[in-house]
């Protein structure tokens, strides 16, 4: 009799360990899913900046720590629409941005990145330095934030005599790229990913583009 209820214990004993080790194998495998579920929607979200953040930080989980943080950060912020108005305006100045360009490229590009200073400001992003203006962006506008960072570098050259007329003709294409999307995206959040594809195939680094009307 005494062997008999050892026994039976025995087996409710291994029941209960094989119970508990398939609790943890699920739920492990819950967090894994959950992970990678959360990693895809941030190279989603950010595009080029997740894989920079990942280089500089030479840890994904550091990485994705940050881009969280500049999410909650954004989120914060009240992000508002360009009345008809305010588009209609800064679509004329940046008209006379290109047009100064003809005769003095290096003004030009000085006056594009105020451009895009005062459209990020106007639509509610504090301006803080370029490295926290530029992580702000990627949270929402992560397909073009590179063309901001490209920019930057290329009016930070220009700034010591070291920027020809191709590479600031360059940077006006880039600074427009982020321009356009900020003037843009007040139409709605809600776009799909083939309407901002169709968008954005538009910025090829051409003179012919560099000529398009606006």
């Amino acid at each position: 009799m005494v062997k008999r209820v050892e026994a039976f214990m025995d087996t409710n004993v291994w029941i209960i360990i094989s119970l508990v080790l398939a609790a943890a194998v699920i739920i492990l495998a819950a967090m894994l899913f959950t992970q990678r579920r959360r990693s895809g929607q941030l190279q989603q979200r950010f595009g080029s900046e997740y894989e920079r953040t990942v280089s500089r930080y030479g840890s994904q989980k550091e990485a994705e720590e940050e881009l969280i943080a500049h999410e909650r950060r954004v989120d914060r912020f009240k992000i508002v629409p360009l009345s008809r108005e305010d588009a209609a305006r800064f679509s004329e100045d940046w008209r006379a941005v290109q047009n100064r360009f003809v005769d003095d490229p290096k003004a030009a590009v000085e006056d594009a990145d105020r451009q895009v200073r005062d459209l990020m400001q106007r639509r509610g992003y504090p301006m803080g330095d370029f490295e926290q203006r530029a992580a702000d962006l990627s949270v929402d506008h992560g397909e073009v934030v590179e063309h901001y960072r490209t920019a930057h570098q290329i009016a930070v050259r220009n700034q010591g005599g070291n920027a020809n007329t191709e590479d600031l003709r360059k940077a006006i294409v880039h600074y427009r790229a982020i321009f356009d999307e900020l003037l843009e995206v007040g139409r709605r959040h809600e776009q799909t990913h083939e309407e901002k594809k169709g968008g954005f195939a538009q910025w090829k680094f051409g003179k012919d583009l560099f000529r398009r009307q606006i």
